[in-house]
């Protein structure tokens, strides 16, 4: 029997032509060589060697380690380039060429797709949202008055988004329990994984030039998963009166593969219907949806414990970025934002153990016996997910992984 090629086998899976995600990655022979890629089925195409091959226009802007020049070129240019790739990869007169360029994506490292401008956390799910609420306020409003009218967030710390499989050390700082008498320094003992969904932006703003709602697809190159590592402890003690802080900004962990958006046209959706009016720059109403219907999973040392529905969400991509620019914020390449945690109405669909053990109250039970209120050294956290396609496709994301190492003593 014929050897079955990878470009022929790829094609009805979650990373087909009608995916091409963008990477990053480095081979055996030239480690200290990234290289853009582009997943194809199990395997990556050389994004750069393949547009050298075929003569490509935009060669050197496929061939830096880092896929910031081609997000910064802009949509047109995403849009061509996208269109090659997918030429290159479905045109019998090219498979010669492009053949030899596929690498098997076990003999591959990823690498940091991108270099990371700002980072922007938000809290756009209001089932996380509520439900947080009345773990903290059981007698008081599960959401502050502000939370339909806005979308709340912080800015994080850009310089520790680490690539998926990249551990991540129990981090330590001040916490108080309500029995201490004064804070104590040590490691986080509830430590807990945040499942969300990222947003890369490619093109950049001006300072003072608002983003309005039906610019995302001209702004935002690609979309990722995102694991916003939380120490409950340390947050809970700093967070009043200026909000997240140390708790959040030790870890962010983001899969190694970039969705071009152009890729999800299927998979948008009408978001929740809103129960408070909203003001004209984040009015949605009248605009096309930028809800995403996308399917999150989330396991805990291989044993899947969530799956959190990003249509849910509250607040859409489209908000989020007008509302980040909306007093003149300027957007740079490489900038990052991130939906907040991923959770829906049901109890297995929460996503992250704040809710899932009710603030450590309810311990998780696992398989074999085990139960966890947050997370323990050497815990291992994945999320992946996927989103619905043309034709009974799917839009594979991959995965972002991380594993808990002890805190530095």
């Amino acid at each position: 029997m014929p050897e079955v090629s990878p470009l022929d086998a790829a094609v009805s899976g979650p990373f087909g032509p009608h995916n091409l995600p963008y990477g990053v990655f480095t081979t055996a022979d030239a480690p200290g060589s990234p290289r853009i890629g582009v997943r194809i089925g199990d395997h990556v195409l050389d994004a750069g060697a393949a547009a050298r091959a075929l003569g490509s226009e935009d060669a050197e802007l496929l061939a830096h380690p880092v896929l910031n020049p081609l997000m910064a070129a802009g949509r047109q240019t995403w849009q061509r380039v996208r269109g090659a790739l997918t030429e290159w990869l479905t045109e019998p007169e090219h498979r010669r060429t492009v053949e030899p360029l596929l690498h098997p994506l076990e003999a591959v490292v990823l690498r940091l797709p991108f270099e990371v401008a700002d980072y922007v956390d938000f809290y756009a799910s209001e089932h996380h949202a509520t439900t947080v609420g009345r773990i903290f306020r059981p007698d008081g409003e599960a959401l502050t008055p502000n939370w339909k009218h806005l979308p709340i967030g912080y800015h994080g710390r850009a310089g520790t988004v680490v690539v998926s499989g990249t551990d991540v050390v129990r981090p330590a700082g001040q916490h108080k329990a309500a029995h201490d008498p004064e804070p104590v320094f040590g490691p986080s003992a509830r430590l807990d994984f945040e499942a969300e969904v990222g947003f890369v932006v490619g093109t950049p703003s001006r300072q003072a030039e608002r983003v309005p709602l039906d610019a995302l697809a001209d702004h935002v190159f690609g979309v990722c998963l995102v694991n916003d590592w939380s120490a409950r402890d340390i947050q809970a003690w700093e967070y009043v009166p200026l909000g997240p802080f140390l708790g959040k900004s030790f870890a962010t962990s983001v899969s190694p593969w970039i969705v071009p958006l152009d890729a999800l046209q299927a998979a948008r959706v009408a978001p929740p219907p809103r129960d408070a009016p909203l003001l004209p720059y984040l009015d949605d109403a009248k605009a096309e949806g930028w809800g995403l219907d996308l399917r999150l999973e989330v396991a805990l040392n291989g044993e899947v414990i969530s799956r959190p529905p990003f249509a849910a969400m509250y607040w859409t991509a489209a908000q989020q970025l007008a509302h980040m620019t909306v007093n003149g914020a300027s957007l740079r390449t490489g900038d990052l934002f991130a939906s907040g945690t991923v959770s829906g109405p049901g109890d297995d669909e929460r996503g992250c153990l704040l809710e899932q053990t009710w603030n450590g109250r309810d311990p998780l039970r696992l398989g074999g016996g085990a139960s966890r209120t947050f997370l323990e050294d050497a815990d291992e956290v994945t999320i992946t997910a996927w989103a619905p396609a043309p034709d009974g496709k799917r839009i594979g994301f991959g995965e972002v992984t991380g594993r808990v190492l002890p805190a530095v003593r």
